[in-house]
This record gives structure tokens, sequence and C-alpha cells, in this order.
């Protein structure tokens, strides 16, 4: 939600989690150069997710799961998606599918990390995990993300029956960035066909990338992801058009104006992120809309919290209510 004319920024932040303070200052202890993100140090930042990317046969887990990373087809000519595949042992023959897209700013990461907590959700409810490796901003803007995360779904759908999985039971889920495309994508097959998407599951997911809320200004150099960080994510995909008038729904689904006709969706973030009222603001425009979203805000969450602190209580309990919405949403379809 926009600031409203004559409304000033909060003065004082939303205090953080008492454990993830502590998280939080051991960082600024081991990092105390919290400059901007910037092109210059995109080279580095890959470097370190190259170095982070494990081999499949590591993927398995000791053959707890079967692994295996096909590519398929890009949209109209582009260039071929990576896919990898995560079947947990002994799972049954036709089973539920998480379709997971990665999170890094659009700009960064792989869809080969940071798979612990996802991969451990698909073992317990005997789901496929399929990530899909998208292309990279800003060497590749919008639309690329979008349509690669499009055209291996497209592929899934079609191969369901060699993949074990059943076509009507297809969950998208991502975190941040990969929240964003999550979003986008629900809303690409909803106006543009494709399998009925059976939930998104939405974790602190950039939506706006007009990047102005109260909750952007409030925690601005604050919050170790802040409103310079998501802009610099936001630039990276849309460049220029950043902010403006002719900014598409697929690229930020805050920008949608018909949230209706969407899958069930789960929507958390902290009270402490940056993104926080984006979040509040989409949950809010799919209840007027007539939807069905599930809305969780973690008191003294910072982006990502979950993951930098996974034994703080408030991250067990955020791993847990996604899990519990999950569980609800099989079970009744």
């Amino acid at each position: 939600m926009d600031l409203e004319p004559g409304k000033t920024v909060p003065a004082v932040p939303v205090p953080l989690d008492a454990e993830l303070q502590v998280t939080y200052n051991a960082y600024l202890a081991e990092e105390p150069d919290l400059a901007p993100m910037s092109l210059e140090k995109l080279s580095v930042i890959r470097a370190e997710v190259d170095a982070a990317v494990a081999a499949l046969e590591d993927l398995s887990h000791g053959g707890r799961f079967t692994v295996f990373q096909p590519s398929v087809p890009g949209l109209d000519g582009a260039p071929e998606i990576p896919l990898l595949v995560c079947t947990p042992s002994g799972a049954p023959a036709s089973r539920p599918a998480l379709y997971f897209i990665h999170g890094g700013g659009f700009y960064c990461s792989d869809h080969r990390t940071g798979l612990d907590q996802i991969l451990e959700t698909a073992e317990r409810f005997g789901a496929t995990l399929i990530s899909v490796g998208y292309r990279l901003a800003p060497e590749h803007p919008y639309p690329a993300q979008i349509n690669d995360a499009y055209a291996g779904l497209l592929w899934v759908a079609d191969h369901a029956d060699e993949l074990g999985i059943d076509s009507e039971r297809i969950v998208v889920t991502g975190f941040s960035a990969g929240g964003a495309l999550s979003a986008a994508l629900a809303l690409t097959v909803r106006d543009k066909g494709g399998p009925r998407l059976l939930g998104q599951l939405l974790i602190a997911p950039l939506l706006d990338d007009r990047n102005d809320s109260a909750s952007a200004l409030q925690m601005d150099d604050i919050e170790l992801f802040d409103r310079s960080r998501s802009g610099f994510a936001w630039s990276s995909l849309l460049g220029d058009a950043q902010g403006g008038a002719d900014v598409p729904q697929y690229a930020a689904p805050a920008r949608a104006t018909d949230l209706a006709g969407l899958p069930p969706t789960f929507l958390d973030v902290g009270s402490a992120e940056c993104l926080r009222d984006e979040i509040l603001a989409y949950a809010d425009r799919i209840w007027q809309a007539g939807g069905e979203a599930e809305l969780h805000v973690w008191p003294g969450g910072i982006h990502g919290f979950d993951r930098k602190a996974p034994e703080a209580r408030i991250s067990k309990a955020a791993v847990a209510a996604r899990r519990n919405w999950l569980e609800r949403l099989l079970a009744t379809n």
C-alpha cells in the first residue's frame, strides 16, 4: 500500500524478535560493510552461489531421493531450461508436485541451492520437488524469468505420467524473488492457460516494483534486505521501466487489477520486513476478489529469518505453519 498524501513514515522501526536480533548482530559483526547492492558485487555473489551448488548425488541425501536434471524447451525458441527433479524414495505412484522457484533478487542464486527445507517438506508429503533454473537478470531482463518458469511448468504437466505426478496436484512455491515469480506464474496460468495449480505458497514474496510502501520506508537501512536491495532487484528485472505506469502484472504481481480466480494462497512475512505492507495488501486484495488466502505476519521477523536462524522458535513456527497449510490443502484435494 502506498503512503497516503499527508501521512509520514513511522519514525520508529519495528523491533526484531529477540533470537533474530542475536543472529542479526552476529551478521553485522562479520559483515560491517552493508553498502547497497550494486552491479560490481554481482560476480562475487554469483561465485559464492556457484561454490555452494551440490552435486546431483549429494542432493539424493544418501538415497532418500531419486534425482535427475532434464533440460526442457524454452518458450518461442528461448534457450532450454534446466529442471531439478527430486522424488522421495517410496513415494506413491501418483503424487503431488512442489514446483519451486528459487530466490536471489532475480539476479543470483541457483535452482540447486538452498533446498534443504523444501526437500524435507517434499519428503514429508511424498511429493516430487521440481526446481526450475530460470535465466537471471540483468543480462536477461523481464520476461525471461517468468517465461522460463511457465515453460518449465508446461513441460512438467505434459510429462506428468512419466514423472509420476498428478498434474491436478501441483503447488507452486518460492521465496523472495521466487515468491514473486510464483505469484506471477499463478496469474499467467489463470490468464494464458496451463495446468490448474492446486495452490501457491508464497514466502516473503517481492510483489511491488514501486517499492514505496510504509514498511519499505520504515525499515530502510535497518532490515538486511532493505529498500535499496529490493530496488536493485526490481531495476535488474525491469530496467528503466521500474516504477513506471506500464509494468505488467506478470513482472510485478501487485500491478494486477484483478486477483480473482487464483488458487488457494499462503503468504507469510515478518513484521520487521520492508516487504510487509505489499504482502498484506496482496492478501487483502485476494480476499476482496472472493479468493482464498492464508496470511501470517511473524512478529519481529526479518527477510528470510527461517533461513538465517532455522533453530529460532519463530522460524520453527513459520515452517510448521506452511506445512500445516500444505497438509490441509493436499488432504482436501
